[in-house]
């Protein structure tokens, strides 16, 4: 991974939905916030042209592209875009863009100037990747001239628009050898950061930093719907990070454009626990991700095909978010440090845990249950002064006194 993408925050744009226009220019009013909030790095959803032919609701799929190396005028101009990445530059932080390699529009320029780049089914027609995906056609990567052809609309993106990097959709879809073959080509132009939409740790060993915590986010929404408890979860995260490839990282997340429109909302599907459960996916190894509008408390699933505007409004989890982003930068715990689970006689109930480095420890305690809890914890060498993240007050870590969490409350200290 880059030095630069290390300890930084993803934000997700959903630029359709940003705002009232949905255009790069209007987006740009928001870099201060964001900035302000603690954003690292903007990962825009897919902003070439969409497909015209079979096309799914009004607007489409951003992710039925017809032209890989031109902006969609829906929302602006290639120089627009431009200058966008300019402005977030200026600021200190990063842009990486949605690539879709598995698939197509069929009204993609592709199908005239070169229809061997896809698969055709027996009667020689183009086809869909999957049943359900019927505004797309898939890729044929048993040719060799489509590797070259693809790397070489990679490298605009690179060269043009002075972009850091990509998030890959379905990256396992697509041969691990492609994508290394592709990184060693990009990373000639710069040091850029790849982040694979896949499970799979083969697209880490060399083509990719950082791939997604599926297992994570699932095991939360069902510690939500209380069939796992806290132990479970923890287990499902040390098992993640154990078998994670030196040098990677996982991708943590509560929500993300998939998860809002089909699956719900974060606080549709974890209620009360999501802002426990967001501390968790900031204080535990790995990248956090923000999807667009979780920051103003969005409740609702957003239309993907259709507009759909964000309500933008004043909310805490904006200030949440601000904490846990100050929490992560300034820490050296959570940049590096080893995640050491902390002993209760409550953990069903209570998640703990440490992060520790030399000089520095950050300890986390998560109520993820519906009732109050009081718990003696592990002394473990911890006791001590520490500061609450979250009210700002000094908290004494003692092991002989009774430790009290409300329900659905979280502690968090540091020294």
């Amino acid at each position: 991974m880059p030095i630069w993408a290390k300890n930084q925050t993803i934000y997700e744009v959903n630029l359709r939905q940003f705002t009232p226009g949905g255009t790069f220019n209007e987006f740009a009013e928001h870099l201060p916030r964001l900035k302000e909030m603690g954003v690292g790095i903007l990962w825009f959803m897919p902003i070439q042209p969409i497909g015209i032919k079979n096309r799914k609701g009004t607007l489409g799929s951003y992710y039925s592209i017809s032209d890989y190396t031109k902006a969609n005028p829906e929302f602006g101009t290639l120089e627009d875009f431009k200058i966008l990445v300019e402005k977030i530059h200026k600021l200190g932080m990063y842009v990486i863009i949605d690539w879709v390699a598995n698939h197509t529009a069929w009204d993609h320029h592709w199908t005239k100037d070169h229809p061997g780049f896809y698969t055709k089914d027996d009667e020689g027609n183009f086809k869909a990747p999957v049943k359900d995906w019927e505004d797309v056609i898939h890729l044929d990567y048993g040719n060799p001239a489509l590797w070259d052809g693809m790397i070489s609309e990679m490298e605009f993106w690179l060269k043009g628009t002075n972009i850091d990097g990509f998030r890959c959709d379905m990256a396992h879809l697509v041969p691990t050898l492609f994508w290394n073959r592709a990184r060693w080509m990009l990373q000639k132009e710069k040091d850029i950061f790849m982040l694979a939409e896949s499970e799979n740790h083969d697209l880490l060993e060399y083509a990719f930093d950082s791939i997604y915590n599926w297992k994570l986010l699932h095991a939360m929404n069902e510690t939500a719907a209380q069939k796992i408890n806290a132990a479970d979860l923890l287990a499902t995260i040390q098992n993640e990070i154990e078998h994670l490839p030196k040098g990677s990282s996982l991708l943590n997340f509560t929500s993300n454009h998939d998860e809002n429109s089909w699956q719900g909302s974060a606080i549709e599907r974890l209620n009360y626990l999501l802002e426990p459960l967001s501390i968790l996916t900031f204080t535990i190894p790995g990248t956090p991700l923000i999807y667009s509008g979780q920051e103003a408390g969005n409740y609702r699933r957003l239309k993907f095909f259709d507009k759909d505007e964000i309500e933008w409004k004043a909310d805490k989890m904006s200030s949440f978010y601000q904490k846990l982003n100050t929490l992560r930068k300034t820490k050296e715990a959570l940049k590096s440090g080893e995640l050491r689970p902390i002993k209760t006689d409550a953990p069903e109930n209570i998640l703990a845990f440490g992060r520790f480095s030399e000089n520095d420890r950050v300890l986390v305690f998560l109520n993820l249950s519906s009732k109050d809890s009081s718990f003696y914890v592990e002394c473990g060498k911890l006791n001590g002064q520490y500061r609450n993240v979250f009210n700002d007050e000094a908290f004494e870590y003692n092991c002989h006194e009774l430790f009290s969490i409300g329900a659905y409350a979280y502690l968090v200290l540091v020294i």
